[in-house]
């Protein structure tokens, strides 16, 4: 089933991505003639997700000015603006918002391209309430545009995930997106705390599994990706 709420988590402070954030939140770089932001929020109107939560916090009224044009999803914000809360504390503080059942949670500074199936489509057809908590989605480090790191997991047969730990690489990075249940929040305090916590205890549970990416990825994470990323989509 379709997750009908997501979570975009748009509350960060892009110090990679000065100078253009010294004059506007990352999820407002354009890319492509397209916000960061309004790339991901397309895929969810696209796929009749009919809401969304965004969480703020540098320069949160102009994101919050900008989200005002959007028809579609529907959008409420989460207010950080005193208190930045991380990744996994952002989302608890949301929760009154997103409610019980299991939602999309996105990054802002990925831009996502279908493959064959529409990555949302393959990640509620793999969803399995009662055996997860966490379904991710990650994409071959070979083809990582943007991306500088050694890869963050290895991926089995099964779906089932383990973290890279001491080896020198792993094949799969974190693409950004995932579906969460918030049960996996249960007892957890609206403080700041990264969303890894929940992630290695899902995956030491056996209810965290992965869906590898079958199309194009680009990680915009710094000035300099803007243009290469822009590059690459043009040619794609």
């Amino acid at each position: 089933m379709m997750p009908n709420t997501a979570m975009l988590l748009a509350a960060g402070l892009g110090t990679r991505m000065r100078p253009l954030t010294d004059i506007q939140p990352k999820p407002l770089v354009k890319v492509g003639g397209k916000s960061l932001i309004d790339w991901t929020l397309d895929q969810l109107a696209a796929a009749r997700v009919n809401r969304a939560v965004v969480n703020v916090h540098h320069f949160a009224p102009l994101l919050v000015e900008h989200l005002k044009s959007r028809r579609a999803p529907e959008i409420s914000i989460s207010d950080e603006t005193e208190r930045l809360l991380d990744t996994g504390g952002g989302v608890v503080k949301a929760l009154p918002l997103l409610g019980d059942a299991p939602i999309f949670v996105f990054n802002c500074d990925a831009i996502i391209r279908d493959g064959k199936t529409p990555m949302l489509n393959r990640l509620a057809a793999a969803w399995d309430p009662a055996a997860l908590d966490v379904l991710m989605l990650v994409h071959p480090l070979a083809s990582a545009h943007g991306f500088d790191g050694a890869g963050d997991f290895f991926v089995d047969a099964d779906r089932n995930m383990k973290r890279r730990g001491s080896d020198p690489s792993a094949p799969y990075v974190y693409a950004g997106a995932y579906i969460l249940h918030p049960r996996a929040l249960a007892q957890e305090p609206s403080e700041p705390f990264s969303m890894n916590k929940i992630w290695d205890r899902a995956i030491a549970a056996g209810r965290m599994k992965a869906i590898v990416h079958d199309g194009a990825w680009y990680h915009v994470g710094t000035p300099q990706a803007v243009g290469e990323t822009e590059a690459l989509l043009a040619r794609a």
